[in-house]
Order: C-alpha cells, then structure tokens, then sequence
C-alpha cells in the first residue's frame, strides 16, 4: 500500500530538486525510457528506507556535484509509493531482482551498470558517491 503523499513529499524533492524527472505512471516510464536510445540515463528507484534517506539520495547528489562527466538525463521512480511505474521501470532490467533503493545506468538504451540495495546500505554517501562517479567517468561522454 502507498506511503501518504505527505511523508513521501521530501523524499520526492530529495532528487527532483538535483535534476531528476520524476515519473509517476507507466506511460511517463515508457516515454522517457523510449527517448533514452541515445547517450547516458541514470535511473533512481527511491524508497522510503532508512538507506535511501541515510545513503542513496545524498550519495547521488554527491555524485552529481562532481566535476566530472554525468549523465544526460536523470530519471527517477518511487518504489513504495507508484506502484505500476516502478513495475514498469524494473521491466527495463529484467533480470534484477528487484531492489529499492537502486540505481540503473543505461547507455543508448542498454542497461550497463546497476547498484542494488546490498551496495548501498551499511556504506555512507561518499562511498556510493564514489562508485557511481566511476561510473560515470567510464560509460559518459
């Protein structure tokens, strides 16, 4: 059952705030994910636990402050609150169990880097930040 729409509020801005579009319904998802053919997508799955509010959302954000190479585009969807969009988002990576908080990167629509719940929780936000500006390093332009 979704969280209220009032707890999950801050959660939200967390990463809308830093860039991500937020996609809310399974139309939303395929949209975006049909026009990510070409350069790099980070895909956020966020969640309401205590790793995504002590370590994935700061660790992303430390990730983007980088003065490296980002992504092109930022995506993210909710797990425990839009039920049918995250659904649809994990039918892009198939062969994941699925794993809230994580993080997909796609290069020109192909999955190419994925960082599940068991990477991020019991780290902090510089590790997670580190191992996803590596990525970003190697797989942006």
């Amino acid at each position: 059952m979704p969280y209220s729409p009032l707890l999950v509020k801050p959660m939200r801005e967390e990463l809308t705030s830093i860039g991500f579009k937020e996609l809310l319904t399974p139309d939303e998802v395929d949209a975006a994910m049909d026009g990510a053919n070409t350069g790099v997508t980070l895909v956020a799955v966020n969640s309401v636990s205590g790793c995504a509010a002590g370590m994935a959302r700061p660790g992303v954000r430390l990730a983007l402050e980088s003065d490296g190479r980002l992504p092109d585009r930022l995506f993210t969807v909710f797990d425990e609150q839009d039920l049918e969009a995250t659904a649809r988002m994990r039918s892009h990576f198939p062969d994941i169990p699925p794993s809230s908080p994580s993080f997909a990167l796609f290069k020109d629509g192909e999955l190419i880097y994925f960082v599940p719940r068991h990477r991020i929780e019991g780290r902090d936000a510089q590790a997670l930040a580190a191992d996803l500006t590596a990525a970003f390093e190697e797989y942006c332009q």
